[in-house]
């Protein structure tokens, strides 16, 4: 049986994105910022480095029998299953690169725990995220939540206060909040031709849109192609606030490789609108 509560893994993850904001913020708009180029083409900084070793470090410290699966230094592999029986931290370190770089606001430090996944005897469910922190310091907000308690938002290091996601039933009252236009395959025409039909878009992408999903200010987020460490956190704090996640397929969870999130109202109407158009 496991030593810790949920809520004694919530206060670790505010300190560890505590943490983490104190090194993005002072590496964010540095001149001497380094940045690599990874295989897979996308940049890194010696910020994104610097946050996932020095998390690393804490749980090594005080969840040692814990796995950590990070964005920068790798962990187990991410398919059904291969957690086994032990807990797993899933760490983006700086989710928004792209933007820290520019001296963009709008990026974040995503800090997710999820239960085992063969563990029958857990109050929650397998493999389920249980907690969630993305912290965005230079945008003064953190979002939390955890399994069974709401999701809340603290702005400017004020009382965290409890967010909810909106009431809109229909498409075309919508706002819909995106990424970009690549990855979206042969979901494309119809993800185009969804905008003209839609409320208001938007291309916030990134953490931002889903939490904004998580406030009840955007009511539909996606995003067509992301890893394990950039939906973990939003899975639990979108899901928490009433919302629903999933991949754009539907299948529930942030294992499917693309994320959309809503206020459940609008999730089924919103999938069966940018499904590959028939033909095509």
């Amino acid at each position: 049986m496991r030593a810790f509560s949920i809520a004694d893994d919530l206060a670790l993850a505010h300190r560890l994105a505590d943490l983490a904001d104190a090194i993005t913020l002072d590496r964010y708009q540095s001149i001497d910022l380094v940045v690599e180029t990874k295989p897979d083409l996308t940049p890194v900084t010696d910020a994104d480095k610097a946050v996932e070793k020095a998390i690393r470090d804490v749980l090594a410290a005080e969840r040692p029998d814990d796995l950590i699966v990070g964005e920068e230094f790798g962990g187990l592999p991410t398919g059904a299953g291969s957690p086994g029986d032990k807990h797993y931290w899933v760490i983006d370190p700086i989710d928004g690169t792209k933007n820290f770089l520019r001296g963009i606001p709008t990026w974040a430090t995503l800090i997710g725990l999820s239960s085992p996944t063969t563990d029958v005897s857990s109050e929650v469910s397998v493999g389920e995220v249980i907690v969630g922190v993305v912290s965005s310091p230079a945008l003064f907000r953190r979002w939390h939540a955890s399994a069974g308690a709401g999701a809340y938002v603290s702005v400017n290091k004020s009382p965290a206060e409890k967010i909810e996601v909106s009431k809109v039933t229909n498409l075309s009252d919508a706002s819909l909040s995106y990424s970009d236009l690549i990855g979206w395959g042969d979901r494309k025409e119809a993800f185009l031709s969804l905008q003209e039909k839609i409320w208001r878009t938007r291309g916030l992408g990134d953490f931002w849109s889903h939490m904004l999903v998580a406030e009840g200010s955007v009511d539909i987020a996606v995003e067509p192609s992301l890893a394990l460490w950039d939906m973990a956190a939003l899975d639990i704090i979108v899901r928490e606030a009433g919302g629903t996640f999933t991949n754009i397929d539907g299948v529930a969870g942030p294992h499917g490789k693309s994320g959309v999130s809503s206020n459940g109202l609008l999730h089924q109407d919103f999938l069966k609108a940018i499904a590959p158009v028939s033909g095509k």
